[in-house]
């Protein structure tokens, strides 16, 4: 029952946050300044994510050939560069990554 309850209030609070926002946005103008900025919020996020991920697998910066990571993330960056098509760039990615672990184990 404990876990039901965590899920269901879980789920109405992130609903509840979504739609302040959602009402707090569409009823407040924002600033074209502010506008502008949130439009880097995604890459900035998505960074933060990966970053950390490819260049700190054993918690220091590993630039080396041994980090698998690091290499299939170049790949992906090559891959999104060329082609900028996201599901190929993901996709070029986890292809790279798995070849490496299997071929350098």
């Amino acid at each position: 029952m404990n876990t039901w309850l965590i899920i269901v209030l879980g789920g109405l609070l992130t609903f509840g946050m979504r739609l302040s926002f959602i009402y707090f946005f569409g009823r407040v103008e924002i600033p074209a300044a502010v506008r502008r900025s949130l439009r880097f919020v995604p890459a900035a996020v998505l960074s933060a994510l990966i970053l950390p991920e490819l260049l700190l697998p054993l918690g220091r910066v590993d630039f080396s050939p041994g980090n698998h990571r690091w290499l299939a993330g170049l790949i992906a960056i090559l891959v999104a560069w060329r082609t900028r098509n996201t599901l190929l760039t993901i996709l070029a990615g986890m292809v790279a990554l798995l070849v490496l672990q299997l071929a350098f184990k």
